[in-house]
């Protein structure tokens, strides 16, 4: 019972891990990086394989987590529903950061507040249920980036442009610009363009099938810091993004 139990316990150990390699990873980068024998991670990796909780690609000798643990990521989505599912992830992420973070969803032409959780020191405006501008927003320069290519388009031609700063994109080229900046770095910023003295930034989140689902930010005030210092936070924003993909319902 013990020895099964090590074996259970080693294999979801590993099948966590591989959720840090969300590109892939072969055996003997998981092994080393779990400081297991490569024989033992070898084996267990395969054993997830056959059960569907991770997936193989034996050209780039790749393993990743399976279909079978975003199906049941799903499941478990479904049942708490969109907001409960994502509490968690966004608590997590502001522990870690220290700053507030928020999820939003595409609507129309517009940006969704899904659920948000304040920093420590900071409460920001938006609150659930609250819609915002595409272009002036990190969050909503993530969903038009990342929206499928025929709404992008026809979005990126009809917003309107309205500044609500100094700061704010008025000019459509430079918008197109920002949003093609976008989709090649990952992440989007804004600094001053929603909300005069306040910063962000935000990630996708992207389903398997890279069929966007959300987007999640960092926000924070200028006197705590700016968008250069909240880009340090980019690898947390990121770590959240993928939890959130499992975990999240997709919306039809």
């Amino acid at each position: 019972m013990t020895e099964k139990s090590g074996t259970v316990g080693k294999a979801l150990g590993l099948l966590t891990m591989l959720g840090e390699y969300p590109q892939g990873a072969t055996a003997g980068q998981i092994a080393e990086a779990a400081g297991y024998p490569f024989s033992t991670a070898y084996r267990l990796l395969n054993t997830l394989v056959k059960t569907g909780f991770a997936a193989y690609d034996p050209q780039e000798k790749h393993y990743r987590l399976g279909l079978r643990i975003y199906q049941l990521g799903q499941k478990v989505a479904h049942h708490r529903g969109f907001e409960g599912a994502a509490r968690p992830a966004l608590q997590h992420l502001t522990e870690s950061t220290g700053e507030s973070s928020i999820l939003a969803v595409l609507d129309d032409d517009q940006f969704l507040t899904v659920h948000k959780v304040d920093g420590p020191q900071f409460r920001i405006t938006t609150d659930p249920g609250d819609r915002g501008p595409l272009h002036t927003s990190s969050l909503g320069k993530v969903l038009l980036a990342y929206a499928e290519p025929a709404t992008r388009e026809h979005l990126l031609a009809s917003i309107d442009l309205v500044p609500r700063t100094e700061h704010s994109i008025t000019d459509r080229d430079e918008l197109r610009r920002q949003i093609d900046e976008v989709r090649q770095q990952g992440w989007a910023g804004q600094s001053e363009e929603n909300d005069v003295g306040m910063a962000a930034v935000a990630v996708p989140v992207l389903s398997a099938s890279h069929r966007l689902i959300a987007a999640v930010s960092l926000a924070a005030p200028l006197f705590r810091t700016d968008l250069e210092g909240l880009q340090h936070h980019l690898p947390e924003l990121r770590r959240a993004a993928a939890t959130l993909a499992l975990e999240l319902p997709i919306r039809t």
